[in-house]
């Protein structure tokens, strides 16, 4: 099986979407992460041969001053097919939390 590829990201209204593209023989297994927990809510629509819509209500205790690096993992070797962030708070130009989240990750 190819592994999944993640081709669009957007945050809108609370709920993250993407998109991933993959093997059209089987559906994808991923799930979003945020550090060690796996959160809940995500659903995965098949849209195309090859191609599925993922989309996630981010939950209100994820949302916090600082900065938050979600990872989209294939669960098939554990991998990340993608990231995002959210800023909330003080201004975090300078800030590198999210890229040592993101290597931690």
């Amino acid at each position: 099986m190819t592994a999944p590829t993640l081709t669009r990201s957007v945050l809108t209204a609370g709920v993250w979407e993407g998109v991933i593209e993959g093997d059209p023989s089987g559906e994808p297994t991923v799930e979003v992460c945020l550090g060690d927990r796996v959160l809940p809510g995500l659903k995965v629509v098949k849209t195309a041969p090859g191609t599925w819509s993922l989309s996630l209500p981010i939950p209100a205790d994820c949302i916090s001053d600082g900065v938050r690096t979600f990872v989209i993992r294939d669960l098939t070797d554990r991998l990340p097919i993608g990231h995002f962030n959210l800023i909330a708070g003080a201004s975090a130009d300078e800030d590198l939390r999210a890229e040592i989240a993101l290597l931690r990750a």
